[in-house]
């Protein structure tokens, strides 16, 4: 924000117009009943004066406002201008129905604004000083627990393997047994 539009340079501003305008007019007076100082003092109030003319004639212009487009007929000194929410001349006017049901959704819309920072001043009270903690310990439960889903991933492949080998093995058993029948056969044994 400039300098010019904050309010200690408006309250400075304002305060040298009034002193250098009250060293202006004591200066007039003093002159014109002929007292001492009358000379000093219009010297000093009008030099001040022109200072602050030609500061505020640098310093850029206010903003202009057209309140006549709010105010329709604020321009024309003879126009009857109506309250907003009636009609008027122009026919431009405020419908109050409307202005109503914004004000109401603002309304609503700072209610809910409120109640979020009532949440907000909730979690503001929670003691969170443990939770770093918490988040340590969680991390150690999950390690653990990729651990043991790696061992049975180890245990499943260990059973396929296992549940291989006896099936070769039952595989080797059924032709050992179909060997043996036949030595027992050609030796001439029970049948």
């Amino acid at each position: 924000m400039a300098f010019y539009k904050s309010n200690w340079f408006k309250y400075v501003k304002n305060l040298a117009i009034g002193v250098g305008a009250a060293a202006v007019m004591l200066g007039a007076l003093y002159k014109i009943m002929a007292w001492p100082g009358g000379d000093l003092m219009l010297t000093i109030g009008l030099s001040v004066e022109a200072a602050i003319f030609l500061f505020l004639g640098i310093l850029p212009p206010q903003k202009d406002y057209y309140w006549e487009k709010l105010y329709p007929g604020l321009d024309n000194y003879h126009s009857n201008l109506a309250p907003l929410i009636q009609s008027s001349a122009g026919g431009r006017a405020i419908d109050g129905e409307v202005v109503e049901k914004q004000l109401g959704g603002m309304l609503g819309e700072l209610e809910s604004i409120s109640k979020n920072m009532g949440s907000l001043k909730a979690l503001q009270e929670v003691d969170f000083s443990k939770t770093k903690d918490q988040i340590k310990s969680m991390s150690n439960f999950y390690d653990k627990m990729n651990e043991a889903m790696m061992n049975i991933a180890e245990t499943a492949e260990d059973t396929k393997a296992y549940k291989e080998q006896l099936a070769a093995i039952n595989k080797n058993l059924g032709s050992l047994n179909g060997v043996y029948g036949n030595i027992l056969s050609a030796m001439g044994g029970p049948r």
